[in-house]
């Protein structure tokens, strides 16, 4: 099985295939991706996923083109697969230059620490350092 392709690994390629010629088109590296993948292993669904993408653009546009990679595993048609993954490299290219990357600190909407960041603050000084002397002192006694 390690020489079974993930999704991200194939979702990685055609970055590299998209970095290597930005000019080029998306059905170009669609084209590429059923060549140089044809004939191997379909990746297994268990990893369904590109989760290097999480920082970069929402949950819900990284994982656009998912339902069709998974059409294209089920069905073993890598031309699903390779559809699948260039909607998602689409979605994942377009973000950053409509709406600047999830961790982008002036993207507060995004944050999932606001709101909550004070009364964390304020809560860890309170009992952190204790809890921290008390197992210090225990792993001392050992």
């Amino acid at each position: 099985m390690s020489n079974q392709v993930t999704v991200s690994d194939i979702f990685r390629r055609a970055m590299e295939i998209r970095k290597s010629d930005p000019s080029g088109s998306m059905n170009e590296v669609k084209s590429r991706i059923v060549s140089e993948f044809n004939g191997k292993a379909f990746p297994s669904t268990a990893y369904l996923t590109i989760p290097e993408m999480d920082n970069i653009a929402p949950e819900e546009d990284w994982t656009a083109g998912l339902p069709i990679v998974l059409r294209g595993i089920q069905n073993e048609d890598w031309n699903d697969v390779a559809l699948g993954i260039i909607i998602s490299l689409e979605q994942v290219e377009n973000y950053p230059k409509m709406s600047g990357r999830e961790d982008d600190p002036a993207k507060d909407w995004r944050n999932r620490q606001k709101g909550i960041e004070e009364a964390n603050a304020k809560n860890m000084s309170k009992w952190m350092p204790d809890d921290l002397m008390n197992l210090a002192k225990r792993s001392a006694k050992q």
